[in-house]
């Protein structure tokens, strides 16, 4: 694992369309890259150093910190005063993972690669596919909003889609581990700002769209667009997919790779739909028709119409690569998936599901299958916030689909960033339609005992 400056240096040089790369301080110097890193905490000896300029931390500002812990030369976007070797490009997330992806000897190039995108189930689909794929043998790293598994060891995910260079060293570690696969959720941001760079695709997974992120994509049509790019961009050559039927630009991805995915739905014309299920508390027994494979009977300790879904969505992806007895064993055994209508038994008889649903068509969808589950009679408290800086209109109509299935509605806070998390609760209650009550610390929110005569 290590490139060359200069194989590095041709491979930029290769990619550079417009004949704008400068290099500074070179001197016939060539050193080994052993490392791509983004981070000057993380650098050591033999690292090329990626400066990064972000929305609230510019990079370029700690070169002189990786230089001292040991770099050996620098991506960046502008000269800065540093003896090391300096390779200036317009944008340097344009030529990150390209360059990780060398320097680590293109890991992805080795791992059966899945990538799922959209708004909601990409955490689910990616544990039943993990689950399917290590039933049929094959060792499979995970990242994803929840933790990352490079095969031996897991530890907790600081975003959804990391930087390139942070993903290349990551399969790299899943090769090393002997995984033979990768499960990855690929966000917008991440498919957006190019953080996937360097990896190519073999199974690439649309699940749904809803808005969410408009603040960053603005309009639909282009938060559409960024999840496209899985598609278009990072897939190989001979890539599978599956895409939503039933979303309308799950529809759009199927008419422009018509025969290359398969259509995954709960409509009768869907390619791949559920023909038969029954849920309950304790599971779900489904049985799954495809026009491509034929019929498999299933049965999943998930519970939940959406969970149909999101096991629709992974066994349709994965027919025709792994053989149906897998996908059988896969799916009885998948984990529970943290956050993802996580249920826990209280000592008083109570039953508690703690889900990341944070959109109000999950927040609905959540709900509805409590409801669904528990009966009528049920007594449904729902606890929840929304983030700040976040999509505002999302706020009142969370608490518009609470008040469709609970009785109750505590609203609390929820990373407000650099927003007053009283407003943004004062917010969400203004679509409340049930009792409600306020309580921004979280811990004290769960902990709070509703009464039935609060009003």
């Amino acid at each position: 694992m290590s490139a060359k400056f200069d194989n590095v240096l041709r491979l930029i040089r290769a990619n550079d369309k417009n004949n704008s790369v400068r290099i500074i301080n070179q001197d016939n110097f060539n050193p080994e890259i052993f490392d791509v890193i983004s981070d000057s905490r993380d650098v050591k000896e033999g690292t090329l150093f990626a400066a990064i300029k972000g929305d609230t931390s510019d990079g370029h500002n700690y070169i002189n910190n990786a230089e001292s812990k040991g770099a050996c030369a620098v991506l960046c976007e502008r000269e800065v005063n540093s003896k090391l070797p300096q390779i200036i490009v317009p944008r340097v997330r344009d030529y990150l993972g390209e360059v990780a992806a060398l320097v680590y000897d293109h890991p992805s190039s080795k791992l059966l690669m899945v990538g799922v995108t959209g708004t909601n189930g990409k955490t689910t689909t990616t544990y039943i596919i993990r689950s399917i794929l290590q039933a049929a043998g094959i060792k499979t790293g995970l990242l994803g909003t929840i933790i990352e598994s490079d095969g031996d060891t897991e530890k907790d995910a600081d975003r959804t889609t990391p930087e390139s260079c942070i993903i290349q060293r990551q399969l790299f570690n899943m090769v090393n581990n002997k995984c033979g696969a990768c499960v990855m959720e690929t966000s917008s941001h991440g498919l957006y700002l190019g953080r996937i760079k360097g990896a190519l695709y073999d199974v690439a997974i649309f699940t749904n769209l809803y808005p969410e992120h408009l603040d960053f994509h603005l309009n639909m049509d282009n938060y559409f667009a960024a999840k496209k790019l899985l598609f278009t961009d990072y897939t190989k050559p001979n890539f599978t997919g599956a895409a939503n039927f039933d979303d309308l630009f799950g529809k759009r991805l199927l008419a422009e790779f018509y025969g290359k995915i398969i259509g995954f739905g709960l409509s009768e014309d869907a390619d791949s739909k559920v023909v038969v299920s029954h849920t309950t508390i304790n599971g779900t027994d489904l049985a799954i028709e495809c026009n491509r494979y034929g019929a498999i009977r299933l049965h999943s300790p998930l519970v939940g119409d959406f969970n149909i879904v999101n096991t629709l969505c992974a066994v349709t992806a994965m027919r025709g690569r792994i053989d149906d007895s897998a996908i059988i064993d896969g799916v009885a055994n998948v984990p529970q998936v943290p956050g993802r209508l996580e249920r826990i038994d209280l000592q008083n008889g109570a039953c508690c599901f703690v889900d990341f649903a944070h959109t109000p068509s999950a927040l609905r969808s959540v709900l509805s299958v409590i409801r669904k589950l528990s009966g009528n009679d049920a007594r449904i408290i729902s606890i929840f916030g929304h983030g700040g800086g976040r999509y505002e209109k999302n706020r009142p109509e969370l608490a518009r689909s609470a008040s469709e299935f609970a009785n109750e509605i505590i609203i609390t806070s929820d990373n407000a960033r650099d927003e007053d998390p009283q407003l943004i609760a004062n917010s969400i209650a203004e679509g409340a339609s049930i009792p409600y009550k306020i309580i921004l610390d979280r811990a004290e929110a769960v902990r709070f005992r509703y009464t039935r005569n609060h009003g």
